[in-house]
């Protein structure tokens, strides 16, 4: 079973979640936590007892920012950072 890092905190395997991006050592997927994100929730929120509370904000930022990435290397766009 081969587990790539693809981005700070985010693998793909194809053995786990189907190949899709998710949390390292998790089955929460990348998606799931945008979803949430867009639904107005909190990174707090996300951390919480009602939700997932394995996750950590370093966690959540890493799945913005695995997004950002995403969308400027699809459009060529360097980092501002």
């Amino acid at each position: 079973m081969s587990e790539k890092i693809i981005f700070d905190r985010i693998v793909v395997s194809r053995a786990v979640m189907h190949g899709k991006p998710r949390i390292a050592g998790m089955r929460i997927l990348v998606t799931q936590v945008l979803d949430m994100l867009a639904a107005g929730k909190s990174p707090a929120e996300i951390i919480s007892e009602d939700y997932y509370p394995d996750l950590t904000e370093a966690d959540v930022r890493a799945c913005v920012a695995y997004a950002s990435q995403l969308i400027r290397d699809e459009r060529g766009e360097q980092s501002p950072l």
